[in-house]
């Protein structure tokens, strides 16, 4: 007989295992069991290491990323850029990034075919050469400090309805080939002004050759450690792959088959037991939380609030968490206060507690004001209804 795992024990795991219900003692460990710390906007980084360290504050978490190096930027999953321990990141590039290099690099000669004189494959990698020298040489650049260097870089591509940058996509080659990582910003924590820098000089050492199918079953393993159980489709979303690619994956780890709310799901073999249920906890977790943004199938955390607190791309919005369930969404006001709104009803004490954390909040962001990238209904509707406040 299959083995039934409810909602209420996700939730357990979810608090303990993300680090919301028992927080963490270094950002290493916030970003390694959760298979990285979203870095599309800068801010989530911070915030999702705020929610989850015993003690923060900025240098905490730029310590390890710009002196010591023991995390690191990386693309990875979906084609999007995390924070990363060292170990994972090698991982993450075998199992997710470097498969996207070919691809991605035939559609590019394809876009740059009618725009470059002579043959676009070796302008290509002309250029991409030119570019990754002038990183050297620099040791950390901005794509405009780049396009100084190489004005091959300014080339504008229309495509569609709308122009891009060839800027763009060129750092995003040699990113996925594993030639450059995302330095330090330009600016304040909040900057999205990255620099770039060779991955060898960066680390120290090249991102470390791993077979792919060995990194693929070892990332889903670990996901399925800090996530599972969860379902098959969880899975594929998350990781990007195509499902043959997990399905191998899972059936090298001798996943277990369990039947969840939803459907039949996952869990690791010795992942079997019941876990105590952790403390009662409230979180504040930011924008595009890897935690929020964790499974595809959301309604044994999220319920019905799915379009408040999402964009119609999928992206999700700043929310508020009691013991494993989402029941509202926050926002940052221009003049640095925080406001919130709950979406079900909640006890009293849940209600004091979030106060507190609010708080608690606000006082940690004062003077800074964190807008998320990604736009969603009620983050827009919080801003609105206090704009005169």
């Amino acid at each position: 007989m299959t083995l039934s795992i409810s909602d209420s024990e996700r939730r357990a795991r979810l608090g303990i295992r993300h680090h919301l219900a028992a927080p963490a003692g270094t950002p290493e460990a916030v970003a390694g069991d959760l298979l990285g710390l979203h870095s599309s906007d800068p801010a989530t980084v911070y915030l999702s290491a705020w929610c989850r360290l015993r003690d923060f504050d900025t240098p905490t978490l730029e310590h390890p990323l710009y002196a010591a190096r023991t995390l690191v930027r990386v693309l990875g999953m979906r084609r999007t850029m995390f924070v990363l321990p060292r170990h994972l990141a090698g991982i993450v590039d075998a199992a997710c990034s470097r498969r996207l290099a070919p691809p991605q690099r035939t559609r590019l000669v394809g876009l740059l075919s009618e725009h470059v004189d002579g043959e676009p494959e070796a302008w290509l990698d002309r250029v991409m050469n030119e570019t990754l020298r002038s990183v050297r040489a620099r040791g950390e650049a901005t794509a405009a400090e780049l396009k100084q260097d190489v004005p091959e870089l300014a080339l504008q591509i229309g495509y569609g309805q709308g122009i891009f940058g060839i800027v763009t996509r060129i750092l995003f080659q040699l990113a996925v080939e594993g030639q450059i990582v995302r330095a330090k910003p330009k600016g304040s924590w909040r900057s999205s002004l990255y620099s770039w820098a060779a991955t060898e000089a960066w680390l120290g050492e090249p991102l470390p050759e791993i077979d792919e199918s060995e990194a693929r079953t070892t990332l889903v393993g670990a996901w399925l450690r800090s996530f599972g159980p969860a379902t098959l489709e969880d899975i594929v979303w998350w990781t990007g792959l195509p499902k043959g690619m997990i399905v191998s994956a899972v059936t090298a780890l001798d996943a277990a088959p369990v039947q969840l709310t939803e459907g039949p799901g996952l869990v690791l073999p010795d992942d079997l037991a019941t876990t105590d249920p952790p403390p009662p906890w409230i979180g504040l977790l930011p924008a595009l939380d890897p935690t929020t943004m964790g499974w595809k199938r959301r309604g044994w955390y999220l319920g019905p609030h799915g379009t408040a607190l999402f964009d119609r791309n999928g992206n999700a919005g700043p929310t508020i968490w009691v013991d494993g369930r989402v029941v509202g969404g926050w926002a940052q006001l221009p003049d640095g206060r925080v406001v919130y709104r709950l979406l079900e009803p909640i006890g009293r004490a849940a209600a004091e507690a979030i106060d507190a954390k609010v708080e608690q909040l606000q006082a940690w962001l004062e003077p800074d004001v964190v807008t998320p990238r990604f736009r969603t209904p009620l983050e827009r509707e919080l801003l609105d209804r206090n704009s005169g406040a």
